[in-house]
């Protein structure tokens, strides 16, 4: 009877690369011939490490990662490559672990630029201005910056709203002699943009001396965040300006931009240039998406046509359904308009209509049931959130838990101190108003004999 040949390293690699499961990967690379046991270990390749680390990286899968790295390092005489260990910072700054980051590259020999930059990348994913800002004057030394890292620190400074900084930025780039890009000019841009009303006249300016002083056209991102702001303070004649300038630059004008111009009309009430933006799109040939469908479920909803709304939801557009921020505006508008039933009616609706409530979703029923005063269900809900492992707003909750104090509903207020205490959330601030409420009043220290308990687990 034929047996299957051992697998070699090489044919490893190959299998590691097309398996898509990250935890079979590592089943595999762990014992690659189970069928063939043999006493001397197998020699896995350098490629076999960098795809599997890689695919763990990926997939948040960090303790296997950095055993595998572990032994990388010190079972075998391959040097940990510089490209693998910056998908590993990338990793950590996408799961928001900079500190993770940081070690990573500080474990890298010599490490270059170009793996700095990624460094900072990651600190600026996860928001971590204090440890970007400390890192800055140690940029020479890797015989930086470049654009790279200028328009990771011109990024940093829109977050922060820090135009003087920005500026600085930008000024130090020209006299350093590195030319700026499409993304420097981009960044700076939509910075301006997000406050149209102080910063528009210097957005405009930008993009002048981007065409002119530096030669550079500006791609479809400048233009949506120009059109976006000129539709915010009412520009419309702008609006349409921009769109017929993309079109003599040879720029596709995609969903994005129409999805732009529709809700910049819709939201400021000029209903038939929506509309009219919208037959356009249909005609050019562009086919709508979800934001598309999200932007006119708003306006539906803003008119209190629900009915409209609930058909968008049903048929989409063009054979194109909302996803779940369509829901949570339809949600949100009927808690507002004092519709909490059917609200709910809607919320319980979702999973049948191939929907699954997001955190938000739950946020969002959740605080518009106390709207309506409806603590009750807005208990009820809040128990479902958590134990789904959603974080309702803290804020949110200490109204909640100040309302049923005041309205002396202790039996709905023990339960949900009950359900927060069995949980691993930290609610600071809930505790803090509980304790304020104990202090205040008598009545309610036979309410909060489970209070004790719930401080000493």
């Amino acid at each position: 009877m034929a047996t299957s040949k051992p697998v070699s390293p090489f044919r490893l690699s190959s299998l590691l690369r097309s398996q898509k499961d990250p935890s079979v990967a590592l089943q595999l690379f762990l014992n690659p011939n189970p069928n063939h046991p043999s006493p001397r270990p197998f020699r896995h390749s350098l490629r076999s490490y960098d795809i599997l680390i890689t695919k763990l990286a990926q997939a948040k899968m960090f303790p296997q990662m950095e055993q595998l790295l572990h032994q990388l390092h010190t079972q075998t005489r391959f040097p940990t490559p510089e490209p693998l260990l910056r998908h590993v910072i990338a990793s950590y700054g996408r799961a928001r672990l900079p500190s993770r980051a940081l070690r990573t590259f500080l474990s890298i020999p010599s490490p270059s630029l170009r793996s700095f930059n990624t460094l900072l990348h990651a600190l600026l994913a996860c928001r971590d201005f204090p440890s970007l800002t400390r890192l800055l004057p140690h940029l020479p030394r890797f015989g930086g910056p470049d654009a790279c890292s200028y328009n990771i620190l011109i990024r940093a400074c829109s977050l922060t709203d820090d135009h003087a900084r920005a500026r600085k930025l930008f000024h130090e780039m020209r006299a350093r002699g590195v030319p700026p890009n499409q993304i420097t000019f981009g960044t700076l841009i939509n910075m301006l943009c997000k406050k149209p009303l102080l910063h528009l006249p210097q957005a405009f300016k930008v993009k002048e001396d981007m065409e002119k002083v530096f030669k550079i056209k500006p791609n479809v991102f400048v233009y949506t965040n120009l059109i976006k702001a000129v539709c915010e303070v009412g520009d419309f004649d702008s609006a349409f300006r921009l769109k017929d300038e993309m079109v003599r630059n040879s720029l596709k004008l995609d969903a994005v931009v129409y999805n732009t111009l529709v809700s910049g009309f819709l939201k400021v009430g000029k209903k038939d240039l929506g509309f009219r933006i919208l037959e356009e799109m249909k005609s050019d040939g562009v086919k709508p998406d979800s934001v598309t469908c999200n932007v006119l479920i708003g306006e539906f909803c803003r008119e209190g046509d629900f009915e409209e709304a609930y058909k968008v939801l049903d048929d989409g557009l063009e054979g194109v359904k909302p996803d779940v921020f369509g829901y949570n505006v339809v949600i949100g508008w009927l808690c507002k308009e004092g519709k909490w039933r059917e609200a709910d009616d809607f919320f319980r609706d979702m999973p049948r209509r191939g929907c699954v409530p997001d955190v938000v979703t739950y946020r969002t029923v959740f605080d518009g049931f106390c709207r309506c005063m409806q603590f009750e269900e807005a208990g009820l809900v809040l128990e479902e959130m958590i134990f789904k492992g959603y974080v309702p707003c803290s804020s949110s909750l200490n109204e909640f838990i100040g309302r049923l104090s005041k309205d002396g509903d202790f039996e709905l207020l023990g339960k949900v101190l009950s359900g927060l205490g069995g949980e691993e959330f930290s609610y600071e601030d809930v505790w803090k108003t509980v304790v304020s409420l104990v202090c205040k009043s008598e009545k309610l220290l036979g309410a909060f004999e489970l209070f004790d308990e719930l401080i000493l687990a």
